[in-house]
């Protein structure tokens, strides 16, 4: 059911659960501070307890009311990326609730680039745990309509629009001078270690937890196949007994199966990609072909995702 920004307000101040929209993708959201409401996020996503939340704050002002220390390194990165598809993983202070932190002593804090959800933020007053409005491991929404099919029509949606980045935030961890990358995004790394001057910590023990690294998620329910050429995949459909779909990079050549085309440029191509994919699982077909794109720093990104997606 769709609701305005005064109603989804209502309803979060009563410990209920609104989808809201956000540049990266819809996220379920919960009153931050309230047990009850974060529970019901967890049992409607059916998503493990150990997996945390990201806080979605209206300003970087809030940072102090949730985590320990807000290091120079994470400052600078909060003044370059946000608003933006950017969280921010830090000490949480011990007030922060178990169940937003999934039982870790960090918590993910994000300033989304939204207009209508930072409204709905500075309005409130309220900080928001929103993870991605849909099942545990199943494709994100990039629309309202998007949480419906997945989620149902009773739950609460403010509707705003399509999302414009269209996949999920990049996630950094920082203690000190040092930091990590715990999910990949539409911030490239190149732009983080910029600004850092030094390379991410590689291969820790102690990696914190955080959204998006499950092997399996970002999925449709239609199985994927990927392929790394145009070639590769024509020809299994041409051999293949199965009905099938495909997702391609770009014009050229194409299958003889019904098909969604991806631009050729990262950032756009990452915008409709979870569309494209909703779309092609509404074919009722067999299977999923998807063309990879190139295995460059823009695409990293995307390919994470079509690799989990397809585990």
């Amino acid at each position: 059911m769709r609701v305005d920004i005064q109603q989804a307000i209502a309803k979060l101040k009563n410990g209920e659960v609104v989808a809201i929209p956000t540049e990266t993708v819809y996220g379920l959201a919960a009153d931050a501070t309230n047990d009850a409401a974060l529970q019901l996020i967890y049992a409607i996503k059916e998503r493990p307890a150990d997996n945390p939340l990201i806080v979605h704050i209206a300003d970087t002002n809030q940072v102090e009311n949730w985590a320990t220390e807000f290091p120079p390194l994470a400052q600078k990165l909060a003044q370059a990326f946000w608003p933006g598809p950017f969280t921010l993983v830090l000490c949480a202070k011990a007030h922060v609730s178990s169940i937003v932190r999934g039982n870790q002593p960090t918590v993910a804090l994000r300033v989304p680039n939204h207009p209508l959800t930072l409204q709905l933020l500075k309005t409130s007053g309220l900080a928001l745990a929103a993870p991605s409005a849909n099942k545990f491991t199943q494709l994100s929404p990039t629309t309202a309509a998007h949480v419906e099919a997945g989620l149902g029509k009773d739950i609460a949606v403010l509707d705003g629009g399509a999302c414009t980045v269209g996949i999920e935030s990049t996630i950094v961890s920082v203690q000190g001078d040092d930091w990590q990358l715990l999910r990949l995004g539409m911030v490239p790394e190149a732009g983080i270690e910029a600004l850092a001057g030094k390379t991410a910590l590689k291969n820790q023990v102690n990696l914190p937890k955080a959204p998006g690294q499950h092997v399996l998620h970002y999925s449709p329910k239609t199985p994927i196949k990927l392929f790394q050429s145009r070639e590769a995949l024509i020809n299994f459909v041409q051999n293949s007994k199965k009905s099938c779909a495909a997702l391609l990079i770009g014009k050229g050549v194409m299958p003889n199966c019904k098909h969604v085309i991806l631009p050729k440029q990262a950032a756009k191509a990452a915008e409709k990609l979870y569309s494209a994919l909703h779309t092609m699982d509404a074919f009722n077909v067999e299977q999923l072909l998807v063309e990879t794109p190139p295995n460059a720093p823009a695409w990293q990104a995307i390919l994470d995702r079509l690799t989990r997606a397809a585990h």
